[in-house]
């Protein structure tokens, strides 16, 4: 399904329960986002209180990332157990939360993501061919300093001491 559509004169007042999945493709993101491979999966107690609908329950859908230290692909299932989502309505009728529950789920994505973290966890560590300290002289890759430091900071060293 492409929406969550609460049909609030079908609604009890004590709730119900609704659990699906919605299509991947209302997350519509940006192509070096992180990508949906999966349905967005729910299992949530609906309930109205007054000018709100409040949705509990938990929310999960699979992402592919990038890796921020190897650039290597990675799949990492979001999950929110506990999601608590209100969604404000109008008297009658009814109310499209497909938003809302995009909107839960996307805060949860991983700033800096990591291969650690997949749901199959990776060995995530820096190709030392893309380290230019490693890299010998024959290399196109400019030396690292040397050990002492550039004599052009040192000076900056000495002043920093006669002030204290």
């Amino acid at each position: 399904m492409n929406k969550l559509i609460i049909d609030l004169g079908t609604l009890p007042e004590t709730g119900k329960r609704m659990e699906g999945e919605l299509d991947p493709s209302i997350f519509d993101l940006p192509p070096r986002d992180p990508q949906p491979k999966g349905p967005l999966s729910f299992d949530l107690h609906v309930q109205r209180f007054e000018g709100e609908v409040l949705l509990q329950g938990s929310l999960s859908c699979p992402f592919e990332f990038e890796c921020v230290r190897t650039l290597h692909p990675f799949i990492k299932t979001v999950h929110l157990p506990h999601a608590a989502i209100a969604v404000e309505v109008g008297n009658f009728g009814e109310v499209d939360a497909t938003e809302a529950l995009r909107e839960e789920l996307l805060l949860e994505i991983p700033n800096h993501p990591t291969c650690e973290i997949a749901d199959t966890p990776q060995e995530c560590e820096i190709d030392p061919h893309y380290l230019a300290v490693d890299k010998g002289d024959s290399d196109d890759v400019d030396p690292a300093p040397p050990e002492g430091g550039d004599s052009r900071w040192s000076a900056l060293d000495s002043f920093q001491a006669d002030e204290s």
